[in-house]
């Protein structure tokens, strides 16, 4: 029974840990300002795919 239960706490520190590392292992100081997000969609939208470029 013992060993069950330090399995089952195992498991669940590792759960625990895998979602703790995807929630912050993102950008060292983290998202980019509204500004710049606005400048790099306006970028993107003005591609111009009839100059021959493959599609990204």
């Amino acid at each position: 029974m013992t060993l069950l239960l330090l399995e089952a706490l195992g498991a669940l520190l590792l759960l625990i840990f895998i979602v703790w590392w995807t929630m912050f292992s993102g950008r060292r100081k983290g998202e980019l300002p509204e500004s710049v997000e606005a400048e790099k969609r306006a970028g993107q939208q003005g591609d111009d795919p009839q100059d021959g470029s493959a599609p990204r």
